[in-house]
């Protein structure tokens, strides 16, 4: 896939335009840093909170660049260093895969893999601070490691992810499941049910769908009584910040899904 459509994606997903570091302006690419945080950049731990708390985190970046909270938040550009963004080791093509007889295991859950998506890695690996158990070993294995999380998809940004959280979420009929946070370990129910976002290429004109494959942590995560939604609690009394903090200690995307709608 041409990677100025995975940059479409990811600008879809996140809500503004998402850039490779080589086409930021020379000015402002002298001011890059490997080694430093940088207000015009996305790293792979900002981007959960960039797609689920959009709001927020536009207002965090607008504080680092103008140090005024009160200024109006700017959607500008952002890049992102590809090489310590992408992680193309790991990419799939899932497209034409049909192996669907095959049960895989991820955290001690069924793992639905992503059929008919192309998937494109993260770089994730010794980003957090407790490791790297929660994703498992590497390549094409169909049992659970032990201390690894289940695989789970989502793709909303803030407007149903803030109707999510501050609502009690109705997936069917009569079912209310309870306050926080939904994904869904089955990428046909992310799809089926607008977890996706949609997008028209400019490169191309066809239309793209795209969503995060996560993992999710499961000693905070419950599933609900279809098994088809997992939610990540959130009190009511819960302020914005530690809902941050609560879903960001719950869930870490490391893949980016696309496919041809």
């Amino acid at each position: 896939m041409d990677r100025d459509i995975i940059f479409e994606g990811l600008s879809a997903l996140v809500g503004v335009n998402i850039r490779p570091k080589s086409a930021a302006p020379p000015a402002l690419l002298r001011s890059f840093s490997a080694c430093q945080a940088h207000p015009d950049v996305l790293s792979v731990q900002d981007l959960l909170s960039a797609v689920w708390f959009d709001t927020d985190f536009w207002q965090d970046v607008n504080c680092k660049r103008t140090g005024l909270r009160s200024t109006p938040v700017s959607r500008t550009d952002l890049f992102v260093m590809e090489d310590d963004f992408f992680d193309s080791r790991f990419d799939c093509d899932f497209t034409n895969v049909r192996d669907k007889c095959t049960r895989y295991m991820r955290g001690n859950e069924v793992y639905f893999r992503p059929y008919g998506w192309m998937r494109f890695a993260l770089k994730v690996l010794d980003k957090y601070d407790d490791g790297n158990a929660w994703l498992g070993s590497p390549g094409h294995r169909t049992q659970s490691d032990r201390c690894e999380w289940p695989v789970s998809y989502h793709g909303t940004s803030l407007d149903g992810a803030k109707g999510i959280i501050s609502t009690h979420y109705k997936p069917g009929s009569g079912q209310v499941y309870g306050r926080g946070v939904y994904s869904t370990p089955d990428v046909n129910v992310a799809e089926s049910h607008g977890y996706t976002k949609t997008f028209v290429s400019k490169k191309n004109g066809k239309t793209y769908k795209v969503c995060m494959q996560n993992r999710i942590n499961p000693k905070v995560r419950e599933i609900t009584a279809n098994q088809e939604y997992w939610l990540v609690p959130v009190p009511a009394c819960t302020s914005t910040s530690q809902e941050r903090d609560i879903v960001m200690g719950a869930i870490r995307p490391y893949n980016l899904l696309l496919k041809e709608a």
